[in-house]
């Protein structure tokens, strides 16, 4: 499977990237904003760089759906998988109308509201992944797979958080 793996830097692009078990399997490219984390998290991917800032900006969103038609056409990637934020959209547009499936994960740090990019992509989606159980009552439609960015490590006792001044 080729997949296409679409996001924002910064925290969209850390908890895509925490799906590597399973996106390490697959031919893939990414495309997300260009700097330091992501030159180094994707060292050694295909990626290409987004037009930014993307988030409620017309002209880059015009620039990006530009971008996807070119990247989608050439990459005939099976499936696209994104997290927001304003580069999704104008990929899930273009890859809905090529004919492309879609999944989009909403973020780790928006429970009780839904962000503006999953709203958008919410009806361009074919599996919408949630990962808080509260985030369902946005979405009906979500699928729970749980928190990408919690620690499996057994919880700390207070007391210690407390002495590294954490709490």
């Amino acid at each position: 499977m080729k997949i296409m793996l679409v996001c924002s830097a910064g925290g969209h692009l850390a908890q895509l990237y925490r799906l590597r078990p399973w996106w390490q399997r697959h031919e893939r490219t990414w495309v997300t904003c260009p700097g330091l984390q992501s030159e180094s998290l994707l060292a050694g991917e295909s990626w290409a760089p987004a037009f930014f800032p993307t988030t409620r900006n017309i002209p880059n969103t015009i620039r990006n759906a530009f971008l996807a038609v070119r990247l989608i056409w050439a990459e005939r990637p099976d499936v696209l998988i994104s997290d927001g934020a304003g580069v999704a959209f104008p990929f899930f547009l273009v890859g809905r109308a090529l004919g492309v499936r879609t999944v989009y994960l909403e973020v780790y740090d928006r429970i009780l509201h839904p962000t503006l990019t999953g709203r958008l992509c919410y009806p361009l989606t074919e599996l919408f992944l949630l990962q808080w159980p509260e985030q369902a009552v946005s979405y009906p439609r979500g699928r729970v797979v749980g928190c990408l960015l919690l620690e499996r490590a057994p919880p700390r006792r207070r007391e210690s958080l407390r002495v590294r001044g954490l709490w």
